[in-house]
């Protein structure tokens, strides 16, 4: 992948059906045992009773306890190589358990101690909002970028597809939070589903609540049915869609990715849409850099990019390096 990925929790509790990452908590814990697999839909296991790994992965939250303690010893700039890390690529970073736990909170920390990094936030949760005063900082530091993950304006249909997940307002509530406190955020609209939320009407209206809530930028990509996603989601559209479920199973047929002529068709929509809304039409999730680096250190001379007649942070940074 073009990015470095950093996870703080194993599983995430929103039950996205689409989810991509279910068996990352069968690999997690097939690891502690050495391979062997066990302790999985055997009655009276004491860990996982009766439940599926993918079910488990939704249900049994993996917490990285010394996640921001590793982190400190083993990051090393130079090997990212200019590469993003990214925060929450195959778990929620603002799930519940970070009320309690607030690993993400103390990742975030320890990431102040370098500078000149390119750090994503990808997220479905308002809780992001609670670190404000250190996203404030990181962006100092940092070229700094949050995602608020979001498919659909259409609470509903949302309800059936990931059943926990905060309702689309709330999330439009915290884009603008972030973007009125400087923080350079857009929305994410991933997955896109066929025949569900790929209309022009759906995207328009995603397009015009981001714009209302200041975001920097939006974007959008298909469905990519893998096979846990694929275990997950066809079943599932038996049960709730079931005109579709038959095309899915013959759109996907032997394949992860759409149609080049579906992807192509919808990476035309997008794109006509963020003309009309004003939006960046390439990807937009990278601050626009500008002003002149001196001597490989840090910069941290801001500018802005005027998005939607918001102010959207632009700063130039070039090199890493640790405080101190």
């Amino acid at each position: 992948m073009g990015f470095w990925s950093l996870n703080p929790y194993v599983g995430c509790e929103f039950g996205c059906t689409y989810c991509y990452a279910r068996e990352t908590h069968r690999w997690r814990v097939e690891r502690a045992e050495g391979g062997r697999g066990q302790g999985w839909g055997q009655e009276g296991s004491k860990d996982w009773p009766s439940l599926s790994p993918s079910l488990a992965f939704e249900r049994r939250i993996l917490v990285k306890t010394t996640a921001a303690a590793v982190l400190r010893r083993t990051l090393f700039p130079a090997r990212l190589q200019g590469s993003s890390l990214v925060i929450g690529t195959a778990t929620d970073p603002y799930q519940s358990a970070e009320r309690r736990f607030r690993l993400t909170r103390s990742i975030l920390e320890a990431l102040l101690g370098w500078r000149g990094l390119t750090i994503g936030i990808v997220t479905k949760s308002p809780l992001v909002v609670r670190d404000l005063d250190l996203l404030r900082k990181l962006a100092e530091r940092h070229e700094l970028t949050v995602n608020l993950s979001l498919a659909s304006m259409d609470a509903e249909l949302l309800r059936r597809l990931e059943a926990r997940t905060p309702t689309p307002r709330a999330r439009l509530r915290a884009l603008a939070r972030l973007t009125g406190a400087g923080i350079h955020a857009g929305l994410l609209v991933a997955p896109i589903l066929p025949g569900l939320t790929d209309s022009r009407q759906s995207l328009a209206a995603l397009m015009r609540a981001a714009r209302e809530a200041g975001a920097c930028f939006v974007v959008g990509f298909p469905l990519r049915l893998g096979p846990a996603a694929r275990a997950t989601l066809l079943p599932h559209l038996e049960r709730e869609f079931p005109e579709l479920a038959r095309r899915y199973a013959r759109h996907y047929d032997g394949r992860d990715n759409p149609s080049r002529a579906y992807a192509a068709a919808l990476a035309r929509r997008i794109q006509s849409l963020q003309r009309e809304f004003g939006f960046p039409m390439r990807d937009g999730r990278r601050r626009r850099r500008v002003g002149q680096a001196a001597g490989g250190a840090a910069v941290g001379r801001r500018g802005t990019a005027n998005v939607n007649g918001e102010r959207c942070q632009a700063v130039e940074r070039t090199g890493a390096r640790t405080e101190g």
